[in-house]
């Protein structure tokens, strides 16, 4: 009987409420036990405890009725003060992109700051007062907004966070995200966070918002290693929220050239008399507003005002005319499986590298037992390097005592781009029906993906001994090399050369002379079989894999939103092109996301060599990009370099396996002819398994999608109409060709 008993009380206490998150928070401090402490004796992560006590998540059996019945004798032994709980709020109603309302979140209430002044409200006019008592206010779980039905998850796919998860969780002083949009509705200023929560904000300035961010509003993203800085909060500030603060909901011509408001401003004035400051881009689109760090305090906030063209229409689409809670998930996603943005979607890449490789650390303490900052290794250091000769763009001060015209050879600058290469379609090729492009996803991430890259500063060597293990710049003579003859893996494989392009230029066409290469191009000619002889060069003794977390992370990223837009990573090549047809219609969020996690690593890798950006720039002087450490046009170089490397490697293979070659490449793009509209119709696989070394359908990083398909006739007509060279790679995804110049 007492077993029945036992069973029954448990079927009890499985169904039981559970208190409110912020009560189970009072209970465990009450009783002086930390949040490890209660994990491990349930036996469950730490992040799991911190999301029950913030309410972002609920427990489930069997670990529920074992904290249910922890709580119930926590409650019994100190009792909720009389009058703690808060009264029931009005929700508010967000809008739907398609004006329908949205599942209502609860406004969470946070107690005031008197520093600033931006005590929270409560839904009603009249709102009850607080109760005399130091315990928190009692908070409701906020309502999620559901997954889309036709999204999914796939088994075999590394998890990254869930697009509709909060980020900052398993850290309580980011207990409510990253960010927050920030909108005005009713007269009410709302802060609508990850995960679906809103939070009352009465900030009535906007150095009073600053405050209110740093010092209640629970916003920030956890740091990436370990001698990292935690990501600052985000305040992405719609239209109404900008009037509400004094701002402008778009700016003049003149203030869309500089960047920023003019210094005059009466909120830069506002900021200015709170002791606030501004970076030196000022307060334009992507803001960043803070106090000299006191210690290892950082009192900094991140400002993104979508009106002001911050988030860049190519990469994201029409995020800034999101509703505010839509954009929050937005957002919230990428933070959560990149980073916060910190700009742009190349000044975020380029953070994402700096944040996994800090240029300092914390030193081992001395004597006294104080540590000191110094060298982080494998970082870029804190200070910039110059680069070589060869590296640098034109109009460098390295090159200032060049004649003004002086176009540069061959033998005096380094080249290395993606390919831009097309020819005539073969006789035997025009019997085909059609051209079909196929695209390498992530084409750039996988060329850095455990590339060896400079570190330090350049040595100048004459008359070096190859090292293909060794980074940096070679001056070396490879038009002897013919694609004729060369070695596809261990063989010798004859081609015809005539129809593929040269690997050692951007354009296709073979050297005529000794050139500027990076390390993977002169490795590659090794490879193929050929001795190579280098003249001099620039090499980095101080190297190391720089990139590989960078790409970690990015690749994560890519591979678990394309999972939740139905792409699964372990699908076949059957079910992988079916999967990607139409997958853009399933969640159009979730299809932003991928475009900014794409951009971030083509803008990231661009950004290692940023050019002038007006500011009275002229030729041989410097300008602001130059005083990074990550200014580093050697290792842009180096990854495009590998990535088209990376192409004609799996051109050769392809074509010393099935006598196919490419009528038209360009960047990650390769067009082939073919009897039938689909890339299974011209890629060899035997049994369900790729051509080892080959094309390979797939959504990873270096695997290939199908880009488009149009007849061969169509080819023929336009090339009628626009001429011989147009490169066929750079439309074959409509057909449609507007500006023969126009790239992806």
């Amino acid at each position: 009987m007492s077993e029945l008993f036992d069973a029954v009380d448990a079927l009890v206490a499985s169904r039981a409420p559970l208190p409110p998150p912020e009560e189970r928070r009072r209970l465990r401090k009450a009783h002086g036990l930390t949040v490890e402490e209660v994990a491990a004796a349930l036996k469950v992560r730490r992040a799991t405890v911190s999301g029950w006590e913030s309410g972002k998540t609920e427990p489930r059996p069997p670990e529920r009725d074992a904290y249910a019945r922890l709580l119930k004798q926590l409650a019994q032994l100190y009792p909720a003060p009389a009058g703690e709980a808060a009264p029931a709020r009005e929700a508010v109603v967000p809008k739907t992109s398609t004006g329908t309302p949205a599942p209502a979140p609860e406004p969470r209430t946070l107690p005031a700051s008197p520093a600033s002044g931006a005590a929270a409200t409560t839904a009603s006019e009249n709102p009850p007062p607080r109760p005399a008592t130091t315990a928190p206010l009692a908070v409701s779980r906020p309502v999620r907004t559901p997954r889309p039905p036709s999204v999914s998850r796939h088994p075999g796919v590394k998890k990254a966070a869930p697009a509709d998860a909060p980020v900052g969780g398993a850290d309580p002083r980011f207990a409510n995200g990253p960010l927050a949009v920030v909108d005005v509705e009713d007269g009410r200023v709302l802060a609508y966070c990850v995960g679906g929560l809103v939070l009352d904000v009465a900030a009535k300035s906007l150095p009073s918002l600053i405050d209110w961010t740093l010092k209640e509003a629970e916003l920030g993203q956890s740091k990436l290693v370990g001698p990292g800085k935690d990501a600052d909060p985000l305040l992405v500030l719609t239209e109404a929220a900008c009037e509400r603060y004094g701002l402008p909901v778009t700016l003049t011509e003149e203030e869309r050239l500089a960047g920023r408001l003019p210094e005059g401003h009466k909120v830069i004035k506002q900021l200015a008399r709170a002791d606030w400051k501004l970076t030196k881009r000022g307060l334009g689109p992507w803001a960043r507003i803070y106090r000299p760090a006191q210690g290892a305090e950082r009192s900094c906030v991140q400002l993104c005002i979508p009106s002001w063209h911050a988030l860049d229409a190519r990469h994201w689409a029409n995020a800034a005319q999101l509703p505010p809670a839509e954009l929050a998930r937005l957002l919230g996603t990428y933070a959560a499986r990149v980073m916060t943005p910190r700009g742009s979607t190349a000044v975020t890449g380029l953070e994402l590298m700096t944040a996994f490789h800090p240029p300092t650390r914390a030193s081992e303490p001395d004597g006294t037992g104080k540590r000191h900052s110094e060298h982080n290794p494998g970082s870029l250091g804190k200070d910039p390097v110059d680069p070589a000769p060869c590296e640098v763009p034109d109009g460098h001060p390295l090159l200032k005592d060049l004649p003004r015209f002086h176009r540069r050879t061959p033998a005096e600058v380094l080249v290395e781009e993606a390919y831009d290469w097309a020819r005539p379609l073969t006789d035997a090729e025009c019997t085909k029906r059609f051209l079909v492009g196929i695209d390498v996803n992530m084409a750039f991430a996988a060329g850095a993906n455990g590339l060896t890259v400079g570190l330090g500063a350049p040595t100048h060597v004459k008359n070096p001994v190859f090292d293909p293990k060794l980074p940096g710049s070679w001056l070396v003579d490879l038009s002897h090399v013919d694609l004729s003859h060369v070695k596809a893996g261990k063989e010798w494989a004859k081609l015809e050369a005539g129809l593929l392009p040269s690997p050692f230029t951007p354009s296709g066409e073979r050297p005529t002379g000794p050139a500027w290469y990076a390390t993977p191009t002169v490795a590659y000619a090794v490879e193929l079989g050929y001795d190579v002889t280098p003249i001099e060069a620039y090499v980095r003794y101080e190297n190391g894999r720089y990139l590989d977390a960078w790409y970690n992370r990015l690749r994560d990223a890519y591979v678990a939103t394309m999972a939740d837009l139905g792409v699964p990573a372990d699908a076949s090549p059957e079910e992988f092109l079916a999967a990607m047809d139409g997958y853009k219609s399933r969640d159009p969020h979730m299809v932003i996301v991928v475009s900014a996690i794409k951009a971030t690593v083509k803008g990231g890798i661009g950004k290692l060599r940023e050019r002038p950006r007006g500011e009275g720039w002229k030729p041989g002087r410097p300008w602001r990009a130059l005083q990074r450490p990550t200014w580093r046009p050697d290792i842009r170089a180096a990854v495009i370099s590998r990535t088209r490397i990376n192409m004609h490697r799996k051109i050769i293979k392809h074509a010393a396996f099935t006598g196919q070659y490419p009528a038209a490449i360009l960047s990650d793009c390769a067009v082939y002819a073919s009897d039938g509209p689909s890339p299974l119709d011209f890629l060899p696989y035997r049994d369900g398994k790729p051509l080892p070394g080959g094309f390979r359908l797939g959504v990873s990083p270096g695997m290939v999608k199908h880009e488009g398909t149009q007849t061969v006739l169509w080819s023929e007509e336009v090339r009628e109409k626009y001429g011989q060279e147009l490169n066929l790679a750079r439309y074959i995804k409509t057909g449609e060709i507007t500006n023969k110049d126009d790239g992806e």
